[in-house]
């Protein structure tokens, strides 16, 4: 086949120069001196983790992940707290969660009657003809009922009567301290323990296999003398988590009974004020 005959493909093949892999150091164009970037053979995955480690924290970004750390923290401890704190009413039953409801609906209701009261003597005392006997008599009224929770006169009514058996010696000063606010949050209005009554100032302390109340030792069983609204102090001792749980896993007894008549006559001597005097005076 003579050279005229020859395929086009291959005569432009012959006429092209053939490929010169560039050299490092030679450059069509630009700076000669500059040299080229070397290839590193690194793959995308590899270039990125290369970048991102080791970390070039400035100031700024320190202190703001400190302070997302900060927040998260806060954060977790707020919702460590709210699950304990629901961990109780979570196992609760429904009739519980029922009784719980309507026992803070009942001391809704007994601070809105207070507060009808107080509106009710107001208006009685400005309306009245004869304001100074309808302030008088107001004044014996309240001096009645700052004695019975100052415990210097006797007290009867409705009310429950709860003894707690330990014969176990486990019972200590400050869960019956937790059952004296209990009943004080559920409208007790007067109480005595073994006999000593209970008023504003009144300390619990653990002594020899025993509790003092106010300096006065007590001993097993402890029986608590309560007037109030029966149907809000009993329910109030067996929420779920409550008293009467707290007292039994302490192997202890409790014992409630409701009464129409609750008698409350230990007496706490007057005493004056060291410090403290009527802003009127």
């Amino acid at each position: 086949m003579s050279d005229h005959e020859e395929q086009p493909a291959n005569r432009l093949r012959k006429e092209l120069p053939a490929e010169v892999p560039p050299s490092p150091s030679a450059s069509g164009d630009g700076d000669p001196g500059e040299a080229r970037p070397e290839r590193s053979g690194l793959t995308g995955r590899q270039r990125l983790l290369k970048g991102l480690w080791p970390p070039r924290l400035t100031r700024a970004q320190l202190i703001v992940a400190l302070l997302l750390f900060g927040l998260g923290f806060g954060l977790a401890v707020q919702v460590a707290s709210n699950s304990d704190s629901d961990s109780a009413l979570r196992g609760a039953r429904q009739e519980d969660l029922v009784r719980i409801l309507d026992e803070l609906d009942d001391r809704t209701q007994r601070l809105e009657d207070e507060k009808q009261g107080l509106e009710k003597q107001r208006d009685e005392l400005e309306n009245s003809s004869d304001q100074a006997e309808e302030a008088r008599k107001q004044t014996l009224e309240k001096e009645r009922q700052l004695g019975i929770l100052a415990g210097t006169v006797a007290a009867q009514g409705p009310g429950i009567t709860v003894t707690i058996e330990d014969t176990k010696g486990t019972v200590e000063a400050d869960m019956l301290l937790d059952a004296i606010q209990e009943l004080r949050a559920a409208g007790a209005e007067a109480i005595q323990v073994n006999g000593v009554r209970v008023v504003a100032g009144t300390y619990l302390a653990d002594t020899d296999n025993s509790v003092s109340v106010d300096g006065n030792k007590i001993n097993a069983p402890y029986r608590f003398q309560v007037i109030g609204e029966p149907q809000d102090l009993e329910p109030a001792l067996n929420i779920p988590g409550g008293v009467v749980q707290t007292l039994e896993k302490e192997q202890a007894t409790v014992t409630v009974e409701r009464s129409s008549k609750i008698v409350v006559d230990a007496l706490r001597a007057a005493e004056r004020p060291d410090y403290a005097r009527s802003s009127s005076q």
